[in-house]
Parts: structure tokens; sequence; C-alpha cells
């Protein structure tokens, strides 16, 4: 390990919420120039959503962006364009995690699941995703989640299948985390309204809460971040300072622990101010032009 890493991992909290504006821009730069672990990645660009088309140059140009600076690459769906990704990212020697998408419709859920297991049969896939969120949104019922948990399974004995959702789900629905070879766990202090001096702590609680519910099994924090600009939930203040503070706490710890951890997420994107308010639009470590923001 160099110096300079040594000298990273031995920040406290305490320190990192002590430094000034340039100081943290240059921690997360630093960090972020010895390789995260994994990130979250969407290809949509300007007024683009899930469902519009997607061209290969994008993909190409943003999976070029990101090659210094990560290991692995999540990805959300395995249809409407999505599909390129798993196999652009692996020419560009990403590891991946690659969801399907699921929800109420059962006939893209069979197109997801499909397309799934076709790109993990051509050597694409690392980890698979088998839907996100889903219960936490109430889209479906669990013994149908577990249904196609089980059919990816079967088709891909040697691939890691399992489910995202909020951390607490795997405590909730112990038959879902029997179900998953590995639990794929999104850790958000900020959407539980927790402050920034305590949000290193408790997103540690929540890994931890996670890692009780299924003893022995690998577990991977899927999605994490804080954002940059928008409106306040409880005690969790967004701005470009808390951003940079959780940026730098969380992989810290994922270093200096080995933890697997993507981080929330890759790029701005506009079309979540829909689903998510004033929040959504700003979880980018890089902005909507593709511009790092430290």
């Amino acid at each position: 390990m160099s110096y300079r890493k040594e000298k990273m991992m031995s920040l406290t909290g305490v320190e990192v919420n002590a430094m000034s504006r340039d100081g943290l821009k240059e921690q997360s730069k630093n960090l972020l120039n010895e390789k995260m672990h994994g990130i979250c990645f969407s290809p949509y660009e300007g007024a683009q959503k899930p469902g519009d088309p997607i061209s290969e140059e994008q993909v190409r140009r943003k999976l070029a962006l990101l090659q210094p600076y990560t290991k692995w690459i999540r990805t959300f769906s395995c249809t409407q364009g999505n599909e390129i990704i798993p196999r652009l990212a692996k020419e560009y020697g990403f590891k991946t995690l690659v969801g399907a998408w699921l929800g109420e419709d059962l006939q893209k859920n069979e197109q997801e699941i499909s397309a799934l297991v076709e790109l993990a049969k051509a050597g694409y896939v690392d980890v698979a995703g088998v839907g996100n969120e889903v219960m936490y949104r109430k889209e479906l019922e669990e013994e149908v989640l577990i249904a196609y948990i089980d059919s990816v399974k079967a088709q891909l004995p040697e691939v890691p299948v399992g489910y995202v959702d909020a951390y607490y789900e795997f405590t909730n629905r112990p038959k879902i985390t029997q179900a998953c070879d590995v639990i794929l766990a999104n850790c958000y202090p900020y959407w539980e309204g927790c402050g920034i001096d305590y949000s290193l702590l408790y997103m540690k609680q929540m890994y931890y809460q996670a890692q009780q519910a299924a003893p022995g099994k690998r577990v991977i924090i899927t999605e994490t971040g804080w954002p940059s600009e928008g409106e306040a939930l409880g005690a969790a203040m967004p701005g470009y300072e808390n951003a940079l503070k959780y940026f730098i706490n969380a992989q810290n710890w994922s270093q200096s622990e080995d933890i697997e951890m993507f981080y929330f997420s890759a790029f701005d994107e506009s079309w979540k101010v829909d689903a998510e308010g004033s929040v959504g639009a700003y979880w980018g470590l890089w902005d909507q032009n593709e511009q790092l923001k430290f």
C-alpha cells in the first residue's frame, strides 16, 4: 500500500468534516485516482429517460471517461438499448454487476430475464441482479420474485445471483434472502434523514444489518451516495461539500475494509426529478455535461 493511501486511510470522519472545500476536493480526487470498487452506470443524457434510444457512441464515451476511476460497473436493465452496456464494459476492462429491471409488466419482466441470461451465458456478467427495489415499490409478490431468482440461478449456475433492495428488506423478507447467492443492499443514510456527521456510522450499521440477515453470504453495497444539490430531508442536507464528505468517508471505508461498494452514481440525470424531487438530478460524481464536479 502506498504512503498516500495509508495517509488517506488514517483520516477520521471528524478530520474529513473539518476540511476546507479545497481540501475536500483534493482528497476526493486522490481517492478517485486510487480507483473505486464500483459505480452505478446510467447511459441517459440531456433530456433522455428510460425508454429513449441509446447510442453505442454515448455509452462508449461514458465508459471511456470512467475507465481510469472504477473497477466495476453496475447496470439496471437488459433491454431498451441497455443490453449493449455489459458487452462494451467488458471491452473497456470492467467487471459487471448486471441488473434485470422488474416491475408489474410480466411480459417485460420475461424479456429482461431472458436478456440477462443471454448476456451472462455470453460472458458479460460477473454478478446478476434480478430486480431492483421491486419489493420496496410493491410491484411484485414475494413468491413471484423468488421464482424469477430461482429461474436465473438454475440457468446460470456459475454466476452469483442476487436481488437488489434496501438493506432492511433482507431482514424483513428471509425467504428472498435465502434465495439469493449474494446480498445486494442499497444503503442511503440521506433517504433516512441522517445528518452528514453521522452518515458513515449509519451506513456501516445498514451494511452490518444486511450481513446479519444473511450469515456467511457475500454482501455488496449496490447503491450509496449523497446529493450535491436539492432540498433537505430531515437532518440530511444536500450540498456540494456534504457530497464530497460523504464520498470521501465512503471510499475510505470501502478501501480500508475491502467493502464491495457501488457508488451512486456516475452522472447527474435530469429525468429523476419527477420521481425523487429536487435532489433527484444531483447524485452524480460527474454533472450532465460529463464534467467531474470536483
